[in-house]
């Protein structure tokens, strides 16, 4: 299989037995389909009796749009086709924890992104509505939920709380805590890198990211 096509609103490469279609997020539905009837062809010669997986990335689609690419990729090809599409509010599938937390704790709305050197902290949940850049800082006792990227330090359940979450569009920054877990984050420049969306603990005590 080739390498990398670059086209205006979507790129295709080849990593580890996937195939990735990368979208624009700024690309318009009609634009996306446009594109993808014209490499879509490209791609079936590349694929013939080969069934590496799909996965979609890049731009936040609404249900009806990934339906839409789905079954124009499955016209041609005839394989699974994934989506990594980020959440639109940050608050689709957060796991049930985060809304018997919510029930019982205070939550503070903050508009705006946090900037380097700026610290947010608050007993109860926090809700960002903007990003959280590197070098800004973002403590709750409770739930962590950010309406755009987390790029800075996220600590929630600060407490001691293992239940709590954090939540948010991207999850890029390096580090991330819920009670006393810590989670490293290692970035390798060489390998397409997923979006995370997603911390929790898990039943045997693991700080989990996905």
């Amino acid at each position: 299989m080739l390498g990398s096509y670059m086209n205006n609103c979507i790129s295709i490469s080849i990593k580890k037995n996937q195939v990735i279609i990368k979208i624009e997020e700024n690309a318009e539905q009609r634009e996306i389909i446009t594109e993808l009837k014209k490499k879509i062809i490209e791609l079936k010669n590349l694929y013939q009796d080969d069934k590496t997986p799909i996965l979609v990335t890049g731009k936040i689609l609404k249900n009806k749009d990934m339906e839409e690419i789905q079954n124009l990729i499955k016209r041609f090809i005839d394989v699974q086709i994934d989506f990594d599409s980020p959440k639109v509010l940050g608050l689709h599938g957060i796991k049930k924890t985060f809304y018997k937390e919510v029930a019982t704790s205070e939550t503070k709305f903050h508009k705006g992104s946090l900037r380097s050197g700026q610290r947010l902290e608050f007993e109860g949940s926090l809700v960002i509505i903007g990003d959280v850049n590197a070098g800004a800082e973002v403590i709750a006792s409770e739930n962590i939920v950010i309406l755009g990227t987390l790029r800075g330090l996220a600590h929630a359940g600060a407490k001691g709380n293992k239940d709590a979450v954090i939540e948010a569009s991207d999850i890029e920054s390096l580090q991330v805590r819920i009670a006393d877990k810590v989670k490293e984050i290692e970035k390798d420049e060489n390998e397409i890198r997923k979006i995370k969306t997603s911390a929790y603990i898990n039943d045997k005590d693991e700080l989990i990211l996905e």
